[in-house]
């Protein structure tokens, strides 16, 4: 039997299922959670499933293929992310077997779909079908009721939500860099699994002078940059890369002529993503993989960070320009010219007169975009080839998420934390009216929805836009939101 697999996802979140449920081995079995849905990265389909075996109950994942065999077809029996799976869930009956093995040699329950749910298979199917169209696009709640707002008020609330926003992303960079300060204090390096802080850190008090380090505020600015090079797949590791090859790190290398290769070197080295092999069919990749190694055997007695894998990286389900590997050497070149150019102080020096948002768009986007150099303009994985060459590692409409989601947060808390108020102000003001590049589904949602053409343009307007959509829209707090007071009472 072959059915597209987003419904059966579709009939497993259902969770219409027998109560009479036995395994192979007849130990009766409960699906007490079906666990959450796996839309954004590699691995398995569900996560976090509580299903009970006998008179144990297990927490971890779930599988879904159409046959047997995709198991082993899939590679799910060599990657470490389906370590974690407690149960495999075949659509078709043919050549079924009891178990399938993770790649630490658990043997993992599988059973078929068919002798799972309740009532009719084909019944369920068409409600699937219904649920899934449904899933395609969430309506907001006001969509064609919203006419009778006027749009100087939606713009008005708009506003509103853009500046929460902004502070928002502000304390955030606020709290991490005291978590910094203290860790520091306390000689901890990172990255660490977890963080035990006692009250002492909770209630302390911290003084200007502890935030003069210039090199914090680089790190934060690497650490954010980073983390919006990795998108939503890899955002995770990307930041984890950033604490391991620290400033602390680079800064041993920072006046070296070969300072941008060291960087990239280091970045691929670690991160674990470098094949392991001996032979290549194109000569740029063994020239590459040599000196990729070289630079990093000269410099790797100064690391003290930790090293990551293969397996920690998304590809799957990734655009090849959007891969780790560009992202990574993207990464390392707007990251040298940060530190070799200090362009923080340039920055901070930047907003002490008063600048046009014409002016602005211009000088903030030079700092950011990457064109794209090197072996990496030209493959998009090791020894795969680009169809065509690669213009920009980084381009305008990464540059604008970049300028209005790193530096105007980290800018305005600068500002404010060494009483630059004008400056502050200057920032906050840009923002208000920074135009930015590019587009985004749930942005062309709520922009419709409100009949607001063009809105968007503006940065403030496109946060707001993303704010209110997951904040409350999908939550369905209209009655909290200044436009659904007016379309609900």
């Amino acid at each position: 039997m072959s059915v597209n697999e987003k419904l059966i996802y579709e009939i497993w979140k259902v969770g219409n299922f027998r109560n009479d449920l036995l395994s192979d081995d007849s130990q009766e079995i409960e699906i007490i959670d079906t666990g959450t849905h796996n839309k954004d990265s590699a691995g398995p389909d569900f996560l976090n499933a509580r299903i009970k075996f006998g008179n144990i109950t297990y927490l971890g994942d779930v599988e879904i293929d159409t046959w047997q065999s995709d198991w082993k077809s899939h590679g799910h029996h060599f990657d470490k992310k389906y370590n974690k799976v407690i149960l495999h869930v075949v659509v078709s009956k043919d050549k079924h077997q009891p178990f399938v093995s993770a790649k630490d040699g658990r043997k993992i329950h599988s059973i078929c779909l068919l002798d799972v749910v309740e009532g009719n298979f084909h019944s369920l199917l068409v409600e699937a079908v219904k649920s899934e169209k449904q899933n395609r696009k969430f309506e907001m709640p006001c969509y064609g009721r919203n006419d009778s707002v006027h749009k100087k008020e939606k713009l008005e609330f708009l506003a509103e939500l853009g500046i929460e926003r902004l502070k928002k992303k502000s304390k955030r960079v606020l709290d991490r860099m005291k978590e910094m300060i203290y860790l520091k204090e306390m000689n901890i390096r990172e990255p660490i699994l977890k963080y035990d802080f006692g009250e002492d850190y909770f209630n302390r008090k911290y003084s200007q002078s502890q935030f003069s380090d210039t090199h914090i505020w680089e790190q934060i600015i690497y650490e954010m940059i980073f983390e919006a090079l990795g998108y939503l797949r890899n955002k995770e590791i990307m930041l984890k890369m950033a604490k391991s090859i620290n400033i602390s790190f680079l800064n041993n290398f920072r006046t070296d002529e070969n300072f941008e290769f060291i960087v990239e070197s280091a970045l691929f080295n670690v991160s674990g993503i470098i094949p392991q092999k001996t032979k290549y069919k194109e000569e740029a990749t063994t020239e590459y993989l040599r000196q990729l190694t070289e630079v990093w055997n000269s410099v790797k007695h100064k690391y003290d960070g930790g090293y990551f894998s293969k397996e920690d990286w998304n590809f799957f389900k990734t655009r090849p320009q959007n891969f780790p590997t560009i992202r990574l050497s993207g990464g390392a070149r707007l990251l040298t010219h940060f530190l070799t150019n200090d362009v923080f102080k340039s920055l901070t020096k930047y907003f002490d007169e008063d600048r046009t948002v014409k002016e602005a768009n211009v000088i903030l986007r030079n700092h950011i975009i990457i064109d794209a150099q090197g072996y990496w303009a030209d493959y998009y994985n090791f020894d795969k080839p680009s169809a065509e060459k690669l213009n920009y590692f980084i381009g305008v409409s990464r540059a604008d998420e970049i300028i209005i989601n790193v530096l105007f947060p980290i800018l305005i808390l600068y500002f404010e934390i060494f009483d630059f108020e004008d400056n502050a102000r200057r920032v906050k003001q840009l923002y208000l009216n920074y135009t930015q590049y590019g587009s985004n589904m749930v942005v062309e949602q709520v922009e419709t929805t409100l009949g607001l053409e063009k809105a968007s343009r503006r940065s403030v307007n496109y946060q707001a836009m993303i704010e209110l959509f997951r904040n409350y829209c999908v939550k369905e707090r209209c009655l909290e939101c200044k436009i659904g007071q007016k379309v609900f009472n």
